[in-house]
């Protein structure tokens, strides 16, 4: 073990890279998110382990996705398991994906016999998760999220072993085991409870209790435990970028790294607008309302604990394939002065309802009746806009549909809300929000109309209401991607000046 103030040597992958000096308590500096694209192979664990060693001032604390489309193939398992016979089931298409991918990724990266142990070890219990599901024909929420979490353990494990077989320390963490992430038992997407803070801090700066080499500690994105049934529970589509900032407040660090597949958080999406343009700087707030109305660079609630940390945890968005670009910084505050337009965003597949009640005017409590039988329901509203006598608003689509119910949950609502109003129920739109400085509406409305109006998009809605950084444009779903092209032309293709500082 090196002595203080020694410095660990790094080889081959990291060659003439170095890491900080030993410790009696970790200091951890930095924390990296990778998602699966970044380590879909072992070539890629090895661009990622290089990107890690480049920083040889940082002591880090790296987060993982699982390799690749290793969640959608373990996601297939599960719903082929319960068409076949268990016999069958380890030769399941879907589990030789997964199986070959980790066991060649092991030889390639030449991790030493404990790990490639470790790893088949796993490999066989998720081969017997999958045959008890075909023998119980049943896949429940609880279950899926077990059978998902095989892949953010099983990279995390060949990683560290990757890392060490470069002579750097390194240890590898199961958020939902030492590090306590805790949240409530939506297996699915479960909310984090606020003690996973402290253990999480507490165990990952004194992992052993006594004086030792610094490790870069190597965690589950994704994952924790329930708080009262102690399974394993996951925090959603993407929410690795979550565990990322609640280890990035939970361990005191300046800045988490997120790195993805593109330059940062761009001004729209480059599947639809390919002049699109990574945005320099972001607020906890901008970056919310692009990742809640349907960007995919972000987790949703991945802002929550800068938010809600009493120091400053700035976020940074990198490329993992392209590690020379800035990329896009994430702070609680930007200068706003000469800011416009910064992002335009898309949700498509939106239900708009149109409650109508001439006994609104003048009444008091016809929101709180619309809205309680909203929360009754358990649908969650995206967009709201009102007058005297209605109120508009849209459903998001990610929260009604994916409980498989929307025909039969729309007609309940429906049902519900005639008792006190005239209900309309139209699909088939799109969300436009328009990120921006809404100090500067007058100016940017003026142009969004006159753009809209030359590619004939009508808009059927629009809300701004209390949002500093927001305004949302409802249009059918399409001509959303032609509105996005026309809007995106107006404020980037013909600027002559940058609208963003």
């Amino acid at each position: 073990m090196p002595g203080r103030g020694e410095r660990l040597r790094v080889r081959d992958g990291c060659s003439d890279r170095f890491l900080p000096a030993p410790l009696s308590r970790l200091q951890y500096s930095v924390v990296y998110k990778f998602g699966g694209s970044s380590v879909r192979d072992a070539e890629r664990m090895r661009e990622v382990a290089s990107i890690i060693c480049s920083f040889p001032e940082h002591l880090p604390c790296v987060v993982l996705s699982a390799m690749g489309k290793t969640t959608n193939n373990l996601l297939a398992a599960g719903e082929q398991a319960l068409t076949c016979r268990s016999t069958e089931v380890s030769a399941m298409a879907p589990l030789e994906l997964v199986r070959s991918l980790h066991l060649r990724s092991c030889a390639e990266l030449g991790l030493a016999a404990e790990d490639r142990e470790e790893i088949e070890a796993l490999l066989q219990q998720l081969t017997q998760l999958l045959t008890g599901v075909s023998l119980m024909q049943e896949l429940t929420s609880r279950t899926s999220a077990n059978l998902v979490s095989f892949g953010e353990r099983l990279a995390t494990r060949i990683f560290a072993g990757y890392l060490r077989t470069q002579g750097v320390a390194a240890r590898q963490y199961d958020a939902f085991g030492r590090l306590g992430f805790v949240t409530t038992d939506d297996f699915g997407n479960g909310d984090l409870l606020p003690d996973t803070y402290a253990v999480a801090g507490a165990v990952l700066s004194d992992p052993q209790g006594v004086p030792h080499a610094p490790e870069v500690a190597v965690v589950t994105g994704f994952l924790a435990r329930g708080v009262k049934s102690g399974a394993i529970t996951t925090l959603g589509r993407g929410g690795s970028d979550l565990t990322a900032t609640v280890l990035g407040r939970a361990l005191g660090v300046a800045e988490v790294q997120v790195w993805k597949d593109v330059d940062g958080v761009l001004s729209a999406d480059p599947r639809i607008a390919p002049t699109a343009v990574p945005v320099p700087f972001l607020t906890y707030e901008e970056a919310t309302e692009l990742a809640y109305f349907g960007a995919q660079v972000l987790h949703p609630q991945a802002m929550q604990p800068a938010i809600s940390s009493k120091q400053d945890l700035n976020v940074r968005v990198k490329n993992s394939y392209n590690i020379s670009a800035p990329g896009t910084l994430i702070t609680r505050s930007r200068d706003m002065e000469q800011t416009l337009l910064t992002s335009i965003v898309r949700k498509g597949n939106v239900t708009m309802l149109d409650i109508v009640s001439t006994r609104m005017l003048g009444q008091h409590g016809f929101l709180a009746q619309v809205f309680a039988v909203m929360a009754a329901n358990q649908v969650s509203v995206d967009v709201v806009a009102t007058s005297e006598v209605s109120v508009s608003v849209t459903l998001d689509p990610a929260k009604l549909w994916s409980r498989g119910l929307a025909e039969a949950e729309l007609a309940r609502l429906r049902d519900e809300l005639a008792s006190i109003a005239t209900v309309s129920v139209t699909p088939e739109h799109a969300v436009l929000s328009l990120i921006c400085n809404v100090q500067r509406s007058n100016e940017i409305l003026e142009r969004v109309f006159r753009a809209l109006g030359a590619a004939q998009v009508r808009v059927k809605m629009i809300s701004q209401g209390a949002s500093r950084c927001n305004i949302s444009l409802l249009v059918d779903d399409a001509v959303a991607d032609a509105a996005v092209r026309a809007l995106h032309a107006e404020f980037w293709e013909k600027a002559t000046v940058a609208f963003w500082r």
